[in-house]
């Protein structure tokens, strides 16, 4: 399990992420059209944004930034994942005009648990911490961050820099 923190606070979830190196885990999540997204439904290179929630600040700019920068990659795409059902995933993406990122809800799914994010102590217990992973075409998992402070950003350039 990794411990994390939340303005200083620490918490733990369930599990580590996935080691580079590892084949990445098959997940199921659920599409703003409430249709399954499964890893192998998705071609080519794959970066998971994984966060708490979309109503918060931080959750909300990771998204604004993958869609912003991660998309302008070739044969990429950017998953951004959390507990939040779909409809509010939908409605961020929608008010905010990001089209070029899908969004998943593990809100039905065991994800979390398969990528050991599901916070399990402290007051987010149950939602999915901070973290990105970035697969490559052949479904290798060649870069994670567990994000130290869950009020922080995650490093988005050494995230996109793994893609090349």
């Amino acid at each position: 399990m990794a411990t994390v923190t939340l303005k200083g606070n620490p918490f733990e979830t369930v599990g580590n992420l996935p080691k580079v190196g590892d084949k990445a885990p098959d997940f199921s999540v659920v599409k703003d059209d409430l249709s399954d997204l499964n890893l192998t439904d998705i071609s080519g290179r794959i970066v998971l944004n994984i966060f708490p929630s979309i109503d918060t600040d931080t959750c909300a700019m990771s998204v604004r930034q993958f869609n912003q920068k991660a998309t302008t990659l070739d044969n990429t795409t950017v998953v951004c994942i959390s507990k939040d059902l779909p409809f509010a995933l939908a409605r961020f993406c929608g008010a905010e005009g990001l089209h070029k990122v899908e969004v998943g809800s593990a809100f039905r799914s065991s994800f979390g648990e398969d990528y050991g994010v599901t916070v399990k102590t402290g007051p987010l217990k149950g939602l999915l911490s901070r973290a990105v992973v970035v697969i490559d075409e052949n479904g290798k998992v060649i870069y994670t961050e567990q994000v130290a402070e869950t009020a922080d950003e995650p490093d988005y350039d050494a995230a996109l820099n793994a893609l090349n």
